[in-house]
């Protein structure tokens, strides 16, 4: 029976998903706060028991969390976090450290216990991206120049999501924040985002393309499926939540060429599982327990409400934007939403966060749902009445600093420079990252396979032998790539920061010492790093030794044809994210 159970309470949920759709679209109110109201009227917690079975329950909201996340990922792709800029990247970071922070500290003023003190400063953190987005849209507003911003800093925390839910996974299996935990993190961190993301890049969109070269939707859509479920099992199988499965499979499938395909084909699927979602978030909820904590939950949306107005606001505002645009900004940026869900979501499944951390969590992103579109619409005139407040040293003040970055803006030669220097030290990001994930990766081997070592008769000396040998000599590409482009920029800032009036005859010297310096500075960094990440691997002093020389000769002696190696390698990737952006798509969500 709980199949035909199963097929009745879907049905339930889709008819009641239906009626909410044209009934808050006639009430101009958020979709989405209709469907989580639906929830909660036909859940087990109200009268007439419509769904009551528990499994239904989670295995609808299972359902939909990993489609949701799916479309949200594809919505995420590394060319719109390049163009995202580091600037909103830094204060994307600082708003989510900072609310992240004050949900903490909020959470242990309250007396809760240091895990729900630390989920509810997670919950707080990532603002809702559906809400922010279909808010814009539906004001009117999603072409003005502000709103460029506001979806900057989205895509930003997206970025930032992934980490937020390796870590919280991590934390919430450990028990603790403990240091062996922390190593932990980083090397499942290393492991799957990073290892997942570029192997994913390398591969998975040339299968898209090729699949959509069929020319037939069907086929198209459901191998975009079969990626998203196969990543999101893979997830689980690493100890992972699916819904980080799920959004990284999204992410790398939108560097296909014919992402703007699998995003048209999903998008009515995404509309069917969000409103799953939300229902499903809706079923869990206990109106008394809400009565209950009803408090911490007003609480909590005022500093949710006017901490990101706050904190967003003086973030684009310091990084060179008007305080109007700042303002409204701040303000559309001020609620919670569908990553908030799942991290509560998350700390409930493992079963380390109180019962009524999810409840409060609801009610604070319906409270700020609700809030949103009239914060948005109120921006211009709460600007107006700021600009009539502020005494007029302090506006002449403002001006002055948004000349000022004005000034510092690099144009025609800096221009060019400031350019090189991104791309020298993106590049030597890149592959440092990918060296420390192949140890890493031989970390996690060394850990979890040490009983197939063992029946082939290798001792533990020689297994950190063998896998620490393997992992230097795959880096070796990477290093030498780390190390050329290190020379490069050494010799770069040799240039620009070594004056012949300032030295004199001494120039060139100087500048030789410098642009060697700087390269051996890289590799000496690297290697200190290296060796920490790859400690539970390290082979006998004298056996590293050897393996180091050996690596050096083997540089030396296929230095041309490592060079090869890494270029086709960069030259796939590149191709990959420097693809053509997909034909604009509806923007209606």
């Amino acid at each position: 029976m709980h199949d035909i159970g199963f097929i009745r309470d879907l049905a339930i949920v889709m008819m009641v998903a239906g009626a909410t759709t044209v009934l808050f679209q006639r009430l101009r109110q958020p979709v989405l706060l209709g469907y989580i109201l639906a929830g909660v009227l036909i859940g087990p917690h109200t009268p007439g028991l419509l769904i009551t079975d528990q499994r239904t329950i989670d295995d609808i909201s299972n359902l939909g969390v990993v489609l949701l996340m799916f479309t949200l990922g594809l919505e995420f792709s590394v060319r719109k976090l390049r163009q995202v800029g580091i600037a909103m990247l830094v204060v994307a970071v600082a708003e989510v450290g900072l609310v992240f922070g004050l949900g903490y500290v909020l959470g242990g003023a309250f007396g809760w216990k240091s895990l729900d003190a630390l989920f509810l400063g997670a919950i707080m953190a990532l603002s809702s991206t559906m809400v922010a987005t279909r808010t814009l849209a539906e004001s009117g507003l999603r072409r003005h120049p502000f709103a460029r911003l506001v979806v900057g800093l989205l895509v930003a925390e997206d970025m930032l999501t992934i980490v937020i839910l390796t870590l919280l996974s991590a934390v919430a299996i450990g028990g603790a924040v403990q240091a062996d935990t922390a190593l932990s993190l980083v090397g499942h961190l290393g492991l799957f985002v990073v290892a997942g993301m570029i192997i994913g890049l390398l591969l998975l969109p040339r299968l898209v393309d090729y699949v959509a070269g069929f020319q037939r939707d069907e086929t198209l859509l459901v191998s975009a499926l079969g990626i998203c479920f196969g990543a999101s099992l893979l997830a689980a199988w690493l100890g992972f939540s699916v819904a980080l499965g799920a959004f990284l499979a999204g992410a790398v499938v939108a560097e296909a060429r014919q992402a703007g395909r699998v995003i048209h084909l999903v998008e009515p699927l995404r509309d069917m599982f969000a409103a799953l979602f939300f229902v499903a978030i809706g079923l869990k909820i206990d109106p008394a327990m809400l009565l209950q904590y009803a408090l911490p939950a007003l609480a909590i949306t005022a500093v949710v409400m006017l901490g990101k107005s706050l904190i967003c606001g003086a973030g684009v505002f310091f990084v060179g934007h008007d305080a109007r645009t700042a303002l409204r900004v701040g303000l559309s940026m001020a609620q919670i939403g569908e990553f908030s869900f799942v991290i509560a979501t998350l700390g409930l499944s493992l079963g380390v966060i109180s019962d009524f951390i999810y409840p409060i969590a609801v009610a604070v992103s319906v409270l700020c749902m609700a809030a949103s579109p009239y914060l948005v619409r109120s921006a211009d005139r709460a600007a107006n009445g700021l600009r009539r407040m502020t005494p007029r040293p302090l506006q002449l003040l403002v001006h002055s600093y948004t000349g000022w970055l004005e000034s510092l803006k690099p144009v025609d030669d800096n221009a060019v420079i400031a350019a090189m220097l991104r791309r020298l030290l993106w590049h030597i990001a890149v592959n440092v990252m990918l060296v420390i994930t192949l140890f890493v990766i031989g970390a996690y081997v060394n850990a979890h396979n040490w009983q197939w070592f063992s029946t082939l008769g290798i001792g533990r000396d020689l297994r950190h032998s063998l896998i620490w040998a393997c992992a230097l000599f795959l880096s070796l590409p990477l290093l030498i790539a780390v190390y050329r482009k290190a020379e490069a920029l050494g010799m770069l800032l040799a240039e620009l920061g070594i004056r012949e009036r300032h030295v004199g005859a001494y120039t060139q010297p100087i500048r030789q010492i410098l642009a060697r310096l700087i390269p051996l500075a890289t590799l000496l960094a690297l290697a200190a790093m290296v060796s920490a990440l790859g400690s539970a691997i390290l082979p006998p002093l004298g056996v590293a030794l050897s393996l180091l020389v050996a690596g050096v000769v083997l540089a030396v002696v296929l230095w041309r044809g490592l060079v090869q190696v890494h270029a086709r390698l960069q030259a796939a990737l590149k191709e990959t994210i420097d693809k053509p952006a997909p034909p604009p798509t509806d923007e209606r969500h």
